[in-house]
């Protein structure tokens, strides 16, 4: 199994914790190694070895799991959810849907995971989309999301795998990135930039998917343990990774990284852009009733839990 998930980051520790429990109650019939930190290269590399068969399965982000199922990105549309509890209400109604269609293209879907509120992160100050356009931001050439965002916004970003951005902050290749607190601070991206701006872009998720060939050489009564184990498990990780993302910010900004609240006009300006965003992908990256569904089940949490 692969991950860009670095060694020693909650990810990491929490899937180590799970495959050593898996290991114990199937009396080692079943173990599971993984690769971490990106060394089996980033998430489009990591799927065509895992179809290749020189891999069985990876823990990845949405943009790999878009890879084998396009649509479950619309999970992921900017500016989509105004609270965890929205996510979480909208991704437990869905989640069985997108199960059904990664079993079909031959994939088990595990629980969900998650990487957190992506925010951008930059070395100048961002106040503006006009401040944002005088920047080289990372793009993730594989996110089809962010580049339909980067095309809204009339912004021209960098194309780099994940384990490029790094360097690229260091040698001043770029000035911008985007992502999670407690990705940035994995990943050492913290360490390259000065502002955080307070725009919460997206949720981002993930999950783990493992090839059904592989599965099926392993006993039925070895497979539920292993679907219990791992259903905890990404219910741990899911609030350790909430706490860990408050914790990484607030590390960061002790160690002098400036939050910039998000004025209005920045809000307004985003929430035009991802509209059209939504529209763009529609009928291309998931249907109109995939949308439709996730937009009742958000709405359906608003009318339970009307903002105070």
């Amino acid at each position: 199994m692969a991950t860009l998930a670095p060694d020693g980051s909650s990810w990491m520790k929490i899937l180590n914790k799970g495959s050593a429990e898996v290991a114990a109650k199937t009396e080692s019939r079943v173990g599971i190694k993984y690769y971490a930190g990106g060394v089996q290269g980033d998430e489009r590399d990591v799927v065509r070895k895992i179809n290749l068969g020189q891999l069985d399965g990876a823990a990845l982000t949405s943009v790999g799991l878009s890879m084998v199922e396009e649509s479950i990105r619309v999970l992921e549309l900017p500016r989509l959810f105004a609270s965890v509890e929205e996510l979480d209400y909208v991704a437990d109604k869905v989640w069985p849907y997108y199960q059904k269609k990664f079993e079909a293209k031959g994939y088990t879907l595990q629980d969900r995971g998650e990487v957190g509120w992506v925010y951008v992160m930059s070395k100048d100050e961002v106040k503006s989309i006009a401040d944002l356009k005088s920047m080289k931001p990372w793009l993730w050439g594989d996110d089809v999301i962010m580049n339909a965002t980067f095309k809204q916004l009339g912004l021209s970003g960098v194309p780099l795998g994940v384990p490029e951005v790094e360097p690229a902050l260091t040698t001043g290749r770029i000035n911008a990135c985007y992502g999670s607190p407690l990705a940035a601070v994995a990943l050492q991206w913290n360490t390259k930039i000065k502002y955080i701006s307070s725009l919460q872009l997206s949720f981002s998720i993930g999950a783990t998917i493992i090839k059904n060939d592989t599965l099926k050489k392993v006993s039925a009564a070895d497979q539920a343990l292993m679907g219990k184990i791992a259903k905890g498990m990404q219910k741990t990780l899911r609030k350790q990774i909430r706490k860990d993302n408050e914790s990484a910010l607030k590390q960061m900004e002790r160690k002098g990284v400036k939050v910039t609240p998000a004025s209005p006009e920045l809000i307004a300006d985003a929430d035009k852009a991802a509209q059209k965003v939504w529209a763009a992908l529609t009928g291309k990256v998931f249907t109109k009733a995939e949308l439709e569904t996730v937009l009742k089940y958000r709405d359906e949490y608003r009318a339970k839990h009307p903002a105070k």
